[in-house]
């Protein structure tokens, strides 16, 4: 593949919500709270299932690798918006906006794969509940997530690559708070079918993979809670998918809102208020889904904090 050179561009713009002085301490006070939220469920949710041997299970390792997702997803966004206003500046370099994108695809891409993989964790477990552990070894789950990682990586790199290919015009304001891929590669001078195959196409490819293999993994929980007699039994399996069920339809829902809003006949500046669900709240509501109604993690997070010995 050859890369064209843009030495040309140095820097975007990147116009953010609003240029009302008024709204934006509000907009500041807003996604710093929501993002210093985020962190902190999302490292309590790591720190609680390290301390807690009895949360040393495949369902909390995959758990403890979504919170770390969610943390550098939402961390590749969120602190440059707030810097920005604070310094009343809109610019991010060239190199600056490829980098932020790159990460923002790879761990938006390890969240959808984690996701699947939490969904056969559940399968397993509900479905062949005797065999679990002979299944669900230590080296699978952990191939699991090394695959999710390395298929990322990939991923974010091809993208990256192919933006890298694009010739910019003289127009370069992103009407957003970060530099989202269809709204840079629509800054481009000229029209490049194999970007735009790539751009749509390969995103499209590994989101319905995923969410096939999610939708068969329930398909099959569902029809095992069925075949359960006793009412308990049932509330008792569904209670285990609950929470993942909660987050998957955060995750593809507001993804969904986004990828449609995002097309050219969308506007701007309302594929940007979409983003904020998918890159901002869903990465702070994930640990309290998890937590709130699960007594295992809310028991670690006790003796965390020293509430329980």
């Amino acid at each position: 593949m050859e890369l064209r050179n843009n030495t040309r561009i140095s820097q975007f713009l990147l116009l953010g919500f609003s240029d009302d002085p008024e709204l934006k301490p509000l907009i500041y006070a807003l996604f710093l709270s929501i993002y210093l939220i985020a962190v902190l469920g999302n490292l309590l949710n790591i720190l609680a299932i390290i301390s807690d041997s009895h949360l040393h299970t495949p369902m909390y390792f995959f758990l403890s690798n979504l919170s770390f997702a969610d943390i550098c997803f939402t961390s590749t966004t969120v602190p440059k918006m707030v810097v920005n206003i604070q310094t009343q500046s809109k610019i991010i370099s060239y190199a600056g906006c490829i980098t932020q994108m790159y990460f923002f695809l790879l761990f938006g891409s390890l969240d959808n794969f984690l996701l699947a993989v939490m969904a056969y964790d559940r399968f397993v477990a509900i479905c062949h509940p005797l065999h679990y552990m002979v299944i669900m070894n230590r080296p699978l789950h952990r191939v699991l997530v090394l695959v999710s990682w390395v298929v990322s990586i990939l991923y974010a790199l091809l993208q990256s690559l192919m933006v890298l290919r694009l010739s910019f015009c003289t127009d370069l304001k992103i009407p957003h708070f970060f530099c989202e891929l269809n709204q840079v590669a629509q800054l481009a001078c000229s029209e490049n079918f194999l970007n735009d195959f790539v751009m749509h196409f390969v995103p499209v490819l590994l989101g319905a993979s995923s969410f096939a293999g999610i939708i068969y993994s329930y398909s099959k929980i569902v029809s095992s809670i069925c075949a359960v007699s006793s009412a308990q039994g049932k509330h008792k399996a569904f209670s285990t998918c609950a929470s993942h069920l909660s987050v998957v339809s955060l995750f593809y829902g507001t993804g969904l809102d986004v990828y449609l809003s995002s097309a050219p006949a969308h506007s701007s500046h309302s594929s940007a208020a979409t983003s904020v669900m998918y890159t901002v709240i869903v990465p702070m509501l994930n640990p309290f889904i998890y937590s709130l109604r699960n007594k295992d993690v809310e028991r670690a997070l006790k003796r965390l904090s020293g509430g329980e010995l």
